[in-house]
């Protein structure tokens, strides 16, 4: 049992060097951005994420109902 554990800890310890060894070696490294919104192509064609559409699409609309209760 102990050994078995033993393994998996050194399999997930290694597969977290391997992903994380650019980071690690590029001066200032970074995870990359994966966001809809960090794509300079979907900017350009002005294309948002879901969550930002919506955000906008709140601020943005006149006919919007108030939310606030005063009775």
């Amino acid at each position: 049992m102990f050994k078995t554990l033993l393994i998996t800890l050194l399999i997930i310890a290694i597969s977290f060097a391997l992903l994380a060894i650019t980071i690690i070696i590029k001066k200032n490294g970074k995870f990359p951005n994966t966001h809809v919104g960090g794509n300079r192509e979907m900017r350009r064609r002005g294309i948002k994420c879901v969550q930002s559409q919506d955000k906008d699409a709140r601020r943005d609309n006149p006919m919007r109902v108030s939310e606030s209760s005063n009775k």
